[in-house]
């Protein structure tokens, strides 16, 4: 997995930015929220990334903070929601905006998206409203210490982010510690 890119800034072509480090440049997608923080052409940059491997080719998704990045891997949790989906309801608004507003239980700003309907920003804040917390300005993920540790070690062993980040909400919450958390995880994810 390529967790993110860290070199210079070479070319910014519409949604696409291209990363250069070592002779080799990458292109990466990123959501219009980040046009306006970007630097300078030639200026150094660190993209947080996720990599799509679909049949035909491979996509890079890039964000400019681990948040957004972990918004993003939330989003593709949700039942018809793919990355270019998830991009797309990234560009509508600024993630913590978009975070407030889905555990708040407000899809109506989600449906300023492109693709996406009542239905489907319905589905998306009933099953997100219970992972994402906003206490006053601070918006964030909730998960558990230890679940950093499950969420790596099923990445590890092969399994997709997509089912590793679903099977971190079905782990007994009665169970602290990582190995146990870990094999309840094992479990749930092969069923």
């Amino acid at each position: 997995m390529i967790h993110s890119l860290s070199g210079e800034l070479t070319q910014k072509m519409g949604k696409f930015l291209f990363v250069g480090i070592g002779g080799v440049e990458f292109k990466v997608m990123v959501p219009a929220t980040s046009e306006s923080k970007l630097p300078k052409l030639g200026d150094k940059i660190v993209v947080y990334t996720f990599l799509h491997i679909r049949e035909g080719g491979a996509d890079l998704y890039g964000f400019l903070t681990e948040k957004e990045l972990s918004f993003f891997e939330l989003l593709i949790s949700v039942s018809g929601i793919g990355p270019k989906s998830a991009v797309s309801i990234l560009s509508v608004a600024p993630v913590d905006q978009l975070m407030a507003a889905v555990s708040r239980g407000e899809a109506e700003i989600l449906q300023k998206s492109s693709g996406v309907g009542k239905k489907t920003s319905e589905r998306i804040v009933l099953e997100l409203k219970d992972k994402i917390t906003a206490d006053g300005d601070e918006v964030s993920v909730k998960v558990m210490e230890s679940d950093n540790d499950v969420y790596d070690a099923l990445i590890n062993l092969g399994y997709s982010r997509r089912d590793a980040r679903n099977v971190l909400d079905k782990i007994d919450t009665a169970l602290t510690d990582t190995g146990d958390r870990l094999r309840d995880a094992l479990k749930k994810i092969k069923n």
